[in-house]
């Protein structure tokens, strides 16, 4: 069995880690996988090919990186391109999804507001999956149930489409224990692809397992609402009070805000 990460950030784009550091950070862990999918408006293309290069260059039979890109759209709406590393104009969310999928990767809207659940319904062209938790903007204790029921009434059109489970990693100091496990797949770059395209894996946190149909028992989509409504109660008040602190001019220390992502 595969287990790795999805939705990764590297120096790339914005985040911490370079590519090299999150090889050795998730072997270390155990993971034999890492999809990056570094925020396409930070590269060119001279800088796209020296990231698919490396990417390429630090991945062997041990490991594996699947470079992907991460489109900003129309009303800060992110597509998630999963092994796609070409560039669009077109700002058009529904474009990017098609832009993706004719290229062979995996489209995913990443991280859907609240407020764009319902113009998300309204798409005609439709990707190949939700981020039914995105441990960085959901928080690391529990997903949005409104994502997955989002989901369940998008499938009544493509029952094909899945949940996705990212972490949408950035700090080094961040969360990283949401991990997909892939029971048949082989470590190659196809092998992964298709085993999401079609199903084929589940999502893992501790001992929580998560099916790639995003279908859960109501019970535990109730305990969801009410773990999640607890923790973002937390994050807010933690948001608000670094706005209080930033307009007295007096900084959060980073050693506070690296422990804070840690928790959440």
């Amino acid at each position: 069995m595969l287990k790795g990460a999805i939705h990764v950030h590297s120096t790339f784009s914005d985040g911490e880690f370079t590519l090299r550091e999150l090889r050795e950070t998730f072997l270390a862990d155990g993971n034999r996988f890492v999809c990056v999918t570094d925020h396409a408006q930070a590269f060119d293309r001279p800088k796209l090919e020296a990231y698919v290069r490396e990417c390429a260059s630090l991945s062997d039979d041990q490991f594996l990186f699947i470079p992907g890109l991460e489109f900003e759209c129309y009303e800060r709406m992110h597509i998630l391109g999963y092994g796609v590393t070409s560039l669009i104009e077109s700002q058009d969310p529904q474009e990017a999804i098609r832009h993706i999928e004719r290229a062979g990767g995996i489209s995913v809207i990443a991280h859907p507001k609240d407020s764009a659940l319902a113009w998300i319904e309204s798409f005609e062209v439709l990707p190949s999956g939700i981020e039914a938790w995105n441990s960085k903007y959901d928080g690391r204790y529990a997903p949005r149930p409104a994502v997955f029921q989002l989901l369940h009434r998008l499938q009544k059109r493509k029952p094909e489409m899945r949940a996705f489970y990212g972490q949408d990693l950035h700090w080094k100091k961040q969360f990283r224990g949401l991990l997909n496990a892939l029971p048949s797949a082989g470590l190659a770059r196809e092998d992964i692809l298709a085993a999401f395209r079609s199903g084929s894996y589940r999502a893992q946190k501790g001992d929580l397992l998560l099916p790639s149909d995003g279908r859960l028992p109501e019970t535990l989509l109730t305990k969801f609402e009410r773990i999640h409504r607890r923790s973002d109660w937390m994050r807010s008040l933690m948001k608000r009070s670094k706005k209080v602190v930033d307009g007295i001019g007096v900084g959060v220390p980073s050693s506070l805000k690296s422990h804070l992502r840690r928790i959440f």
